[in-house]
């Protein structure tokens, strides 16, 4: 058996490579998105060295389009969009027809083609949901009102997009029939066809998708098993998105979108996003490799003018129709300037439309290069502009939050929670019982929604930050208990909330004797193990302890 296939030398290189560019751009503070792509350069035909088999690229990167879409539909939330659609719905849709005229201004100054031009504006309309999350998360702005329309017009701008990946190839085929001189008949054809096709697809997924998806999962709970579930959530996303292009011959994209949505409606939304990210996670890495391999670096010294248009583009042009949007629907400058600023900056999306784009033969490779080369440069800037950005928050804000944590922080000497998972439910429950004050920190926002209606003081965020160990009052407590699944993690909370406090005692969770012995070297006195406790108490209860 060889020890060398193109298969296993694209995987492994596009992982590695991606790992070590990732963790570099972490250090630097990017977002290792950027590490990612410039991976995939790194392994590419574009620059010497070892390069991967591109076309096996593509196909794992099919594999990531699907994974990546089934998670936005798992995260698609219309409650999140209703509570801002007034402006949300009208201000995403104006500021991507902005950004897609711009991008069709360029792209006639370049001499490229109507229908390349319309692509070429659309990506660079789209923000990256990673990227806008994630600066929302570090300055504590998600549950606020800036974050909730930031949120709700991102969500806007993917179902454009959506709609957008399932009609371009049909647009592709009405212009070619057209430049072939056919009727008109045979113009309008394949677009008909095509939305047809795609409203019997969602016609089943919502009357027959919406039954036998739930029922599946359920039935597969029951069974015990957490690895038939895992596969099972696997096989409904990858199945329905490859049954959505057998028989509807709609997008991946769209079949995966959909098994999303409607599985996100279900109670086992939430577990089946934790069994599945590993492997979600994984695969969108490979997709990013493989778009940072389709660019050609030369675009950054032969073509310097076009990538600063298409830069100003995404982070001055699309900034500049935010801001004017949500002032004018009579919003403060703190909430324009939020929203204007995390929309500056392009990603997931643009990517995909830009591979499908060139695919299509409908998209110059020039104009491919433009986009990644625009998304690298807005990823990079971005997190330094949302920093300037939101530090001139209004100083009322921050009187409000810190009265939030106030009121909601127990007396001195009281417990933290870390964790309201499965295991910290039942700790929560127990020390409400004996009325003892405690404080939960969880970073998940359905379980702090579940915490909060429960009437307990939740602090989100995650527990290896200072910012959230200081609001739930770390150098007050006397008692911090680690209810995480993860020993390692719980280790790392440890030394972290230790370092704040250093008389704080520290109860741990741990799943095997690994962490068990990872725990007591970083000086745990408390361990608690499941399966020594079960077996402890099993023999206890027959007179053998």
């Amino acid at each position: 058996m060889p020890h060398h296939t193109p298969l296993i030398g694209t995987i492994v290189a596009g992982l590695v490579v991606a790992f070590i560019m990732g963790a570099i751009a972490h250090r630097l503070r990017m977002s290792p998105l950027v590490g990612y792509l410039v991976a995939g350069i790194m392994v590419g035909p574009f620059t010497p060295g070892f390069v991967a088999d591109s076309g096996l690229a593509k196909e794992l990167a099919e594999i990531g389009v699907i994974l990546l879409m089934f998670g936005v539909g798992l995260h698609f939330s219309f409650k999140d969009l209703m509570s801002v659609k007034h402006i949300a719905v009208p201000g995403a849709l104006v500021q991507i027809g902005v950004a897609t005229g711009l991008g069709m201004g360029l792209s006639a100054l370049m001499g490229w083609p109507l229908m390349g031009g319309i692509v070429f504006g659309l990506a660079l309309s789209v923000a990256s949901t990673v990227v806008l999350l994630r600066a929302l998360q570090s300055a504590d702005l998600v549950e606020t009102r800036r974050g909730r329309i930031a949120v709700g017009w991102l969500i806007v701008e993917d179902l454009v997009m959506v709609l957008a990946l399932v009609l371009l190839p049909a647009l592709a085929a009405v212009i070619s029939d057209a430049d072939s001189g056919a009727g008109a008949g045979a113009l309008i054809a394949p677009l008909v066809g095509t939305l047809l096709k795609v409203a019997g697809f969602v016609a089943l997924m919502m009357i027959v998708g919406r039954r036998v998806i739930p029922w599946t999962l359920h039935w597969v709970v029951h069974t015990g098993s957490r690895e038939l579930f895992r596969l099972a959530v696997l096989a409904i996303a990858l199945g329905v998105a490859f049954g959505a292009a057998y028989a509807f011959d709609v997008s991946f994209a769209l079949g995966a979108f959909f098994a999303g949505m409607i599985l996100g409606e279900t109670p086992l939304s939430r577990r089946a996003t934790e069994e599945t990210l590993p492997l979600r996670d994984a695969f969108a890495v490979l997709f990013f490799v493989s778009v940072g391999m389709l660019f050609n670096p030369a675009v950054l010294w032969e073509q310097p003018l076009p990538l600063l248009a298409t830069v100003a583009i995404i982070i001055v042009g699309k900034s500049i129709a935010a801001y004017a949007i949500v002032r004018l629907f009579g919003k403060p400058g703190d909430t324009a300037m939020t929203i204007a600023v995390s929309l500056a900056q392009i990603g997931e999306f643009s990517f995909i439309l830009a591979t499908l784009g060139t695919g299509l033969g409908v998209l110059p490779a020039d104009a491919r290069d433009l986009i990644l080369a625009g998304a690298i440069v807005s990823i990079f800037l971005n997190p330094i502009l949302f920093s300037l950005a939101v530090r001139g928050r209004k100083q009322e804000e921050v009187v409000a939050e810190a009265a939030r944590v106030a009121a909601a922080r127990p007396a001195i000497g009281h417990i933290i929670l870390v964790g309201y998972g499965r295991v910290g439910k039942l700790i929560a429950d127990r020390l409400t019982e004996r009325q003892m004050p405690f404080t939960v920190i969880e970073d998940d926002a359905d379980k702090v929604e579940e915490a909060q209606e429960a009437g307990l003081s939740v602090v989100r965020g995650n527990a290896l930050e200072d910012k959230a160990l200081r609001s739930a009052g770390i150098t007050e407590a006397h008692h911090l208990l680690i209810a995480v699944p993860e020993g390692f993690e719980g280790g790392a909370i440890h030394e972290h909330a230790r370092h704040l406090n250093p008389k704080l005692e520290v109860i741990a969770r741990a799943h095997s004797d690994a962490e068990v012995a990872h725990l007591e070297t970083l000086g745990v006195r408390h361990i608690v193990m499941g399966e020594r406790e079960l077996a402890g108490r099993m023999l206890t209860l027959c007179g053998a302890s």
